[in-house]
């Protein structure tokens, strides 16, 4: 519980940072993950929902509007899109195996009452490649990111639909996070002066792991999808 605690708060910390310009983006590497945290009940290893905390932060404490959540763990986010289904203010958008845990996450999920058209799922059949979620995200969940011109981009990094990850059946290289990362950033300084934040979520493949984030990382520092 006081681990969850500080994975939580130390996202607010980031939150902080980035809006006083002390950074432009930032990673919060971080256990136990969150996005399938419900508004009151703790589920698939996470006790509270990070993302959703720090996109209510962004709003409450510091002023913003639009926040864009891009979940593309391997399982679906169904705490985060359950806690925003209403809010037309958060966009939230999931790029997952499906059918598959916990269940969630069909195409037609879209939103419900003023957040209709606030939530866009993209499940993805077990053995999608780089080049299936690729083709997702440029013929439905970039445009979507455009229209919708949020003020920052938050990320659920789950790195469990690696093609190595013992939990799931999706075949993505680690270099193609990297290209997920490039996409997000450059939309980033399109729409909201390059800020965006990024907590792990899943990966459990533990050689993997810290490859696939160390991929994430190089993008997000400027480095390059080397």
């Amino acid at each position: 519980y006081d681990v969850a605690l500080l994975a939580a708060g130390g996202t607010l910390a980031l939150a902080d940072h980035l809006i006083s310009g002390t950074i432009h983006n930032g990673f919060a590497l971080l256990r136990p993950p969150g996005h399938h945290a419900e508004n009151s009940r703790a589920l698939g290893f996470c006790l509270f929902n990070n993302v959703a905390i720090l996109a209510r932060y962004l709003q409450l404490q510091h002023g913003l509007d639009k926040i864009l959540i891009l979940d593309w763990d391997v399982h679906h986010g169904n705490g985060t899109q359950h806690i925003f289904e209403e809010y037309p203010s958060v966009l939230y958008i999931s790029i997952h195996q499906y059918p598959f845990y916990p269940g969630t996450g069909a195409y037609t999920e879209t939103g419900i009452g003023r957040g209709a058209g606030a939530t866009l799922n993209c499940p993805m059949p077990a053995g999608s490649t780089d080049t299936d979620y690729e083709h997702a995200f440029m013929a439905r969940i970039l445009p979507k990111i455009d229209a919708f011109k949020p003020e920052a981009i938050l990320v659920s990094a789950g790195f469990d639909a690696h093609k190595s990850d013992p939990l799931a059946q999706i075949c993505l290289s680690t270099e193609f996070f990297g290209w997920m990362t490039e996409r997000l950033m450059e939309k980033a300084a399109h729409h909201c002066e390059g800020r965006i934040l990024s907590l792990l979520e899943g990966g459990y493949n533990l050689e993997m792991l810290p490859r696939c984030i160390g991929t994430h990382l190089r993008v997000l520092s400027g480095a390059g999808n080397a």
